[in-house]
């Protein structure tokens, strides 16, 4: 059995309720993943809970305070395994304080509605997590 890191991230949303858009990030580093798209967030860190990590990330990575929804829960154990190292916990978000900002390992953030989630790049282990969220959420709108 392999051990995974988790990582924390939020699907940004412009309505928790209603949602019609999502913020995708545009990653500008390493040079591998640069110039594809991910949901914000990052590690978690020792002695912080998950969502305490993600407040954190999302104010160093876009300068942004947010209200989380609910999570977004995945296939494997309640996550999502994004790679061979790394297991998400995702959350809805919508952003309470600040404007989205590429501060940090990114170099473009963008609204996206839900017609063109697909049309995005992603990062491989976020693909199953768009379509997932496409099949839940983009009926909605």
């Amino acid at each position: 059995m392999t051990l995974r890191r988790l990582v924390v991230a939020a699907a940004i949303v412009d309505d928790l309720d209603q949602p019609t858009r999502l913020l995708a990030a545009r990653r500008s580093r390493p040079a591998r993943i640069a110039g594809r798209w991910e949901f914000p967030g990052g590690k978690v860190d020792p002695g912080e809970t998950p969502t305490e990590a993600l407040h954190r990330e999302l104010a160093e990575e876009l300068g942004v305070e947010v209200e989380l929804g609910d999570e977004f829960t995945g296939p494997d154990d309640g996550g999502w395994i994004i790679t061979d190292r790394h297991v998400m916990r995702l959350w809805f978000a919508r952003i309470v304080r600040g404007e989205a900002q590429p501060l940090a390992e990114h170099d473009l953030v963008r609204w996206v509605p839900a017609a063109e989630w697909h049309d995005l790049d992603w990062l491989d282990g976020d693909v199953r997590i768009v379509d997932a969220l496409a099949s839940d959420v983009a009926p909605i709108v």
